[in-house]
């Protein structure tokens, strides 16, 4: 039997973690380094300077159309063969969209009856559905392996189509493969490095001037570590805070060799704005954190 449809209540990030501290600013001379892209960092970078920090922008990652979309068109053309669509990332949601629009395809007829459609978590289900998809379910533990857990039963014997990052790691797919008929799983996206990293932020980072790392996915560890270089890991693992969205990143930080020190409660920008405010709160004023 399929779950009841996870609802969309509190779908929007942004005033959420403010109104975990009202009028308080317990970030006030904290400096948090945001490793995000640009397009997706907005609201977290104003979670955090409502909270008081300065925000130090350093994005480790890039987001590009896939160069051979053959497969993506192919899964495309044939949707309605699916049970399923898993959407496991806003992005997945976005590019998957925007080749529909380049096929001249709309999102919002391509479902009847079928597939049905299932979100990560709410943010990549508000996506999904400003993009026109009917949503009928989101997982109520916001990772691949938690949606994958929660529908279990409906999955059966199912057809699903999973649209990923060409990084993406293959453990979600290889859970679903054991108990759907098929799993098709073609690139949505691609995941890059930003063309240039170099800069006052990256002098900054190298010298361990800021106090917390803030991570939200493990391209972004990744790539972090190879901008900066061991040499500088090292320096930061004694002076900076490492902050982790969720257990794939926080496990990403760990396999760099360094410690986690704050992880959100739930994969979201405002947990992650939380949980870091949530650790500097519980310090008395004036406490060396290192």
């Amino acid at each position: 039997m399929l779950p009841a449809p996870a609802g969309f209540c509190a779908l929007r990030e942004e005033p959420l973690a403010a109104d975990r501290h009202p009028g308080k600013q317990p970030l006030a001379g904290k400096r948090v380094v945001v490793t995000r892209a640009p397009e997706q960092a907005q609201n977290f970078v104003r979670q955090l300077e409502r909270l008081g920090a300065e925000v130090i922008l350093f994005p480790t990652v890039a987001f590009n159309d896939p160069a051979d979309t053959g497969a993506l068109d192919s899964a495309i053309r044939s949707l309605e063969q699916f049970d399923w669509v898993f959407f496991t990332s806003a992005n997945a949601v976005r590019y998957f969209s925007k080749r529909c629009r380049a096929m001249a395809l709309d999102c919002a007829t391509l479902q009847a009856p079928r597939p049905m459609v299932a979100a990560v978590g709410p943010v990549t289900g508000e996506v999904a559905s400003e993009e026109g998809f009917r949503v009928d379910y989101v997982a109520e533990h916001h990772s691949g392996q938690g949606l994958a857990g929660e529908l279990w039963g409906a999955l059966t014997d199912r057809r699903i189509l999973l649209p990923r990052s060409d990084r993406a790691d293959a453990a979600f797919p290889t859970k679903l493969r054991e108990i759907a008929a098929e799993v098709v799983d073609p690139v949505a996206y691609c995941t890059g490095i930003p063309a240039s990293s170099e800069g006052k932020a990256l002098e900054r980072i190298r010298r361990g001037d800021v106090d917390v790392l803030a991570f939200a996915s493990p391209s972004a560890v990744q790539n972090f570590a190879e901008a900066v270089g061991a040499e500088s890991l090292e320096i930061l693992s004694g002076r900076a805070r490492f902050a982790a969205i969720g257990p794939a990143t926080a496990a990403a930080i760990r396999e760099a060799g360094l410690r986690v020190d704050i992880e959100a409660a739930e994969a979201t920008s405002s947990a992650l704005a939380d949980a870091i405010a949530d650790y500097f709160a519980s310090r008395p004023t004036g406490a060396k954190t290192s």
